[in-house]
């Protein structure tokens, strides 16, 4: 061997960062090396006895590395230019495996491009972890994003969590680092190795974007199966835009997947096992949609997903991530949509995760006047940061796209919108122009929304923005965030503070039911009762009514009425439409046994055959998002809390007659004018018996009479029954 022709021996410093697991140029010197007396190699192989070469195709002897400083490293020339691998004696076994150092650059310069420009939207196949094949070599390309390391490793199962082993190359200016691992596939669980810039080592780091993931408490992420799922969807993706015009009938079961039931305690279902129950009810209640709470991986079980840290990922909790991919398609051919909440605002400090990701405020910002939510502790990210922005944009994609997930509920908007969200004078800094307004955030929402209606045809996006900031749901191009429905907090607020005040006292706040109407057509609303109303002792909805029990149950049952004859989709959390006493607790299941009880049973047949009604009558719901599909007819009468207002369909010929006596007193005689003769059917009674009610009503319907009354020429004289909505329809 001609020393003089051959590499020089590595330097003091690079041996020192090898052995350390902070080498920042791993192709620097390890790999294969053309010199003049011919192919020289480098393996840091550390615990190995012995390193041959071998050639890939024939398995045939090439050479034999020797062993030299530091400890590990292998060195030697190696006969002939073709493909080769390495047969590596370990204590008690042989490994023949390719050499990931002798493969050339594997991200293309477009793509990274388009990653640091915000513009890399199926972000989740390029960085991560991805099984291909690599000039005739399969394995898995890991990429990560990580611009102020020294250096990134990765580790895992197949080198045995060893930092040292698998150092990874920076592409720069990208501020990528990328590695093939030959022989790597789907099921392999690993985690980033990252080196701080001032030589710190930061704890292992899981990958952002992971597509499948550990259960938790275990916190490392998976290498996915590339193997595309199979869909049986095709009629309803085709008819999916249709679905969700703002003039279609939507109705959303809202569901914490791990408690609607367990099978047993302190288990938690599958997805599968999820789908051979949850979806047969909800098509039996006549749902239209499903919302999960956030089904992203999430360390902590008690945030109820809403502090994720794998946004591209369904946590590990509900078993292999092909389980969700099943659960949405039979969702689908069952006609039931899927909505999943979606937390692009934060993210928890957990050292596995997104915070200080690099040993720098990466993801989040570097000030905790702008970076640090107060309220939840968790860290804001920097929406102004283009590859933030991309991240973010590309995970709500990828549960659109990838998942054919029909929604997603973009949570805590206005955390997103305000600087000084729940922030003192002092607490927060001012935007460019000196106000309170987030413009990095409202140009990151702009942005998704713009995307999501490009590439996701016929997807909703829906916002849980919680003040008057105008325009949430209006087009970009009208200078709204042009997100299709925004919950309507404020009426959740309103009317259950009225249902809250004994009938006695409600004349006093009967604007409670009439305000919301004033606003209701400015955005296309949602209308909520949500998993907030129910928790941190805020007690169950059957909990907030007033009076006996009777009048407890009749109480929801006429609010219940009310708000599915109210303008506006609706959504309910799940065990509200069985009347559960308890307030929500994530760590057990729904009281299923409830439905033994007649009265609970009542309340759960009323959801149903409101949502039968609501999707069956187009007067309840092709106008729900504009002023002519709602009249008043009676909205003054505070003395008898008593409302009646009219519900009109496209073309005025279908019309509903909505009546709520909000006090236990029946009312016979009650006179209300309505726009057309002739016979009006009593087509829902909230006070049935079928529902647990008196069954005081109106025998099925009533005549009109000719008496002038509210403006039209005739009227119903009617029975109202106490706590009760009725709905009727004049015969056609």
């Amino acid at each position: 061997m001609n020393d003089a022709i051959i590499l020089p021996s590595i330097s003091p410093d690079q041996a020192w960062q090898l052995a350390a697991g902070c080498l920042r140029d791993p192709f620097a010197i390890l790999g294969p090396f053309q010199t003049e007396a011919g192919r020289y190699m480098r393996a840091f192989l550390p615990g190995a006895e012995a390193v041959e070469i071998v050639a890939r195709d024939d398995g045939r002897p090439l050479a034999t590395l020797s062993p030299t400083q530091p400890n590990g490293l292998f060195v030697g020339l190696v006969e002939g230019h073709g493909p080769y691998r390495f047969r590596i004696q370990w204590p008690g076994a042989v490994q023949e495996i390719e050499d990931s150092y002798s493969f050339d650059l594997l991200l293309s310069q477009t793509d990274l491009h388009l990653f640091n420009e915000g513009r890399l939207f199926e972000i989740a196949f390029t960085l991560g972890a991805n099984t291909t094949s690599v000039d005739g070599v399969r394995g898995t390309r890991f990429a990560i994003w990580a611009p102020n390391a020294q250096a990134v490793s990765v580790v895992g199962d197949f080198n045995t969590w060893d930092n040292r082993r698998h150092p990874m190359r920076l592409r720069y200016p990208s501020g990528v680092w990328e590695l093939f691992l030959p022989r790597v596939g789907p099921g392999a669980r690993y985690k980033f190795a990252i080196v701080a810039a001032d030589g710190t080592r930061l704890p292992d780091k899981a990958d952002p974007l992971a597509k499948a993931t550990e259960a938790p408490p275990a916190t490392a992420s998976v290498v996915a199966d590339p193997v595309p799922y199979v869909w049986h969807d095709e009629s309803w993706m085709t008819s999916r835009a249709a679905r969700h015009r703002v003039e279609a009938p939507i109705s959303v079961y809202e569901v914490h997947a791990a408690s609607w039931f367990r099978p047993g305690p302190g288990e938690t279902a599958t997805w599968d096992e999820l789908a051979e129950r949850l979806i047969p009810y909800a098509r039996e209640m006549a749902f239209t949609h499903i919302e999960l709470m956030p089904v992203a991986e999430h360390p902590f079980g008690g945030s109820w997903g809403y502090q994720p840290l794998g946004l591209f990922a369904p946590s590990g909790r509900f078993g292999p991530t092909e389980g969700f991919f099943r659960f949405v398609d039979a969702c689908h051919r069952a006609d039931i949509g899927v909505i999943i909440d979606w937390v692009p605002g934060h993210f928890p400090g957990d050292a596995h995760g997104l915070a200080q990701f690099d040993g720098t405020p990466l993801f989040e910002h570097a000030d905790p006047k702008e970076g640090f939510h107060q309220d939840w502790n968790t860290y804001i990210y920097n929406f102004g940061r283009r590859e933030v922005q991309g991240f973010l944009i590309a995970s709500g994609v990828h549960w659109l796209e990838h998942f054919h997930v029909d929604g997603v509920r973009v949570d805590a908007v206005a955390s997103m919108l305000y600087r000084d969200y729940s922030r003192k004078q002092g607490e927060w800094v001012p935007n460019i122009y000196g106000g309170r307004e987030n413009l990095e955030a409202i140009g990151f929402l702009r942005h998704f929304n713009a995307v999501v209606a490009e590439r996701c045809y016929g997807a909703m996006t829906i916002a849980e923005e919680s003040t008057a900031w105008p325009g949430v749901s209006r087009p970009i191009s009208d200078g709204g965030l042009g997100f299709t429905l925004k919950w309507n907090m404020g009426w959740m607020h309103d009317t259950l503070h009225y249902m809250r005040t004994d009938p006695i006292y409600r004349r006093y706040r009967h604007n409670e039911l009439t305000f919301g109407l004033i606003y209701a057509f400015s955005e296309n609303f949602m209308l909520p009762l949500s998993h907030d109303e129910v928790v941190y002792g805020k007690g169950s909805l059957i909990g907030k009514m007033p009076g006996d029990e009777w009048q407890r149950f009749a109480n929801l049952r006429a609010y219940f009425g009310f708000m599915w004859s109210h303008p506006g989709k609706k959504l309910i959390f799940m065990s509200g439409e069985i009347a559960q006493g308890v307030e929500w607790n994530h760590d057990t299941a729904i009281d299923w046994d409830l439905l033994d009880v007649p009265r609970h049973r009542g309340v759960q047949s009323l959801v149903r055959d409101l949502n039968t009604l609501y999707r069956k009558d187009p007067a309840l719901h092709v106008r729900d998002c504009v002023s002519t599909g709602f009249r008043w007819v009676i909205g003054d009468d505070a003395d008898n809390s008593v409302f009646a207002y009219l519900r009109i369909g496209a073309d005025e010929s279908r019309v509903v007659l909505v009546v709520c006596n909000m006090t236990p007193v029946p009312r016979a005689g009650y006179g209300i004018g309505v726009p057309r003769p002739g016979f009006w059917r009593e087509v829902l009674n909230t006070d049935a018996e079928v529902y647990g009610g008196s069954n005081i009503g109106n025998a099925g319907g009533v005549d009109t009479v000719a008496l002038p009354m509210h403006g039209e020429a005739q009227a119903l004289v009617l029975t109202l029954p106490p706590l009760a909505t009725l709905f009727l329809t004049p015969d056609a």
